[in-house]
């Protein structure tokens, strides 16, 4: 489960996973306060994203945008969500 830390806790154990250096930075990073810390864990995070994964991202959002203009220009219709819900629990058996 996951437990929320209090700012004024400190990690001193990190399953030996973490350096030393590493401790720190979270320490340091617990004493932010909420809006900094989640602002540091989206950096964070990100950083980890490879570039495949950011140009896929970037694709995505470029069908998005096609799709809309298409539909904009009456080139796509779009279908009630009730509509296909009900239609994925008539196929359900």
């Amino acid at each position: 489960m996951l437990r929320t830390r209090r700012r004024s806790e400190r990690v001193s154990y990190t399953n030996g996973k973490m350096t030393d250096r590493g401790t720190e930075l979270l320490n340091e990073a617990l004493e932010l306060s909420p809006t900094e810390r989640a602002e540091f864990a989206e950096q964070l995070l990100s950083s980890l994203e490879t570039t495949s994964d950011k140009r896929i991202d970037e694709l995505w959002a470029i069908e998005a945008e096609q799709r809309i203009d298409a539909y904009q220009r009456g080139e796509l219709r779009s279908t009630p969500a009730r509509q296909v819900f009900d239609e994925i629990s008539d196929s359900k058996p």
